[in-house]
This record gives C-alpha cells, sequence and structure tokens, in this order.
C-alpha cells in the first residue's frame, strides 16, 4: 500500500500546519458524525453522542484522547465504539477521499517525528476508508482541501481578497 515516502514533508515549520489540517479534518468527521448519531441512536444523550465521535475518531486515527472523560467512555463503551467504526463508512462514505489524504498526511507528520502510526492506515483499510489507489497530494494541495471543506461546512469563513495598497 503505497502512502507517502520519507521526508515528504521535510521541512518541520510545515509539520504544525499539516497537523492543524488533519485536525480540521477531524473537525469535520467529528460533526458529521454527531448529526449522524442524532438519527441512528435518538436514546444517546448529547454528552455521550460527543464522547463517542470523539471515541472513535481517536480510534480511527490512532490517537490517544486529551479528555479523559472520552478515554473512559471508550473504555466502558468498546463495543458500541467498535459498532460505529465498522458502520463508519456507511455513515460518513462522501469524506473518504479527505480522510484517506488526512490520514496519510498524519502517517507522514508522525514519522518526521519518529512515530510509526502506519496502524491507523491499515485500519481505515479495513473499515472501507481508505482509498489505497488515491495519489498522495502535496502538502498546500491538501490544505487547500481542508480549507475549502472547512469553509463549505462552516468551520472558518472565507477570506476577503488582499486589496493592494494605494500608492
Amino acid at each position: 500500500m503505497p502512502v507517502a515516502q520519507t521526508g515528504q514533508v521535510q521541512d518541520n515549520r510545515m509539520l504544525p500546519l499539516m497537523r492543524e489540517a488533519v485536525l480540521m479534518v477531524r473537525m469535520v468527521l467529528h460533526r458529521r458524525l454527531l448529526s449522524g448519531l442524532a438519527g441512528r441512536r435518538p436514546g444517546l444523550s448529547a454528552p455521550d453522542a460527543a464522547q463517542l465521535c470523539g471515541a472513535v475518531i481517536n480510534n480511527l486515527f490512532g490517537t490517544r484522547p486529551e479528555d479523559a472523560g472520552i478515554a473512559r467512555y471508550a473504555r466502558a463503551h468498546q463495543e458500541l465504539v467498535e459498532e460505529e467504526l465498522r458502520s463508519l463508512a456507511r455513515h460518513v462514505g462522501e469524506l473518504k477521499p479527505i480522510l484517506t489524504d488526512a490520514l496519510r498526511m498524519q502517517v507522514i507528520c508522525d514519522e518526521q517525528e519518529g512515530i510509526n502510526s502506519t496502524g491507523s492506515l491499515l485500519m481505515a483499510k479495513a473499515l472501507g476508508l481508505l482509498d489505497t489507489e488515491q495519489p498522495l497530494p502535496l502538502p498546500s494541495t491538501f490544505m487547500q482541501a481542508v480549507r475549502k471543506l472547512a469553509v463549505a461546512e462552516g468551520l472558518v469563513q472565507v477570506m476577503p481578497p488582499l486589496q493592494a495598497a494605494a500608492d
């Protein structure tokens, strides 16, 4: 499974920007999952739904939750988290291209910091959320796609064009 080559993001100043773009994709995924859970699991309280979404996303991206409550929720409701993971492709399949890119970019960033996170790619592939035929975009192309998605989702505002300084 071709993912990335070492050195794809060589400039360490680029890592925070790439990680921010990956985080934005995670936010969009969280938002979509949360809105879908309301219809699929109407008995789930709002706090539990948010924690379930967080646990699913952390699991998919292979990250440890920053919120201890999400970690406790994930341990206490492991079967529910796994069930949501297995159905993820059905519920957010339209995000597969950007999820593929975000997962790959995360692995590249992690690799630059000496972290092996390729397991998240294997999980995403098993879940039907990784398009192994999709070419890896340049970092700038990925960040532009994420910005466009974030604007469409209402997470960020469109920046007005810069006006030339008056002479």
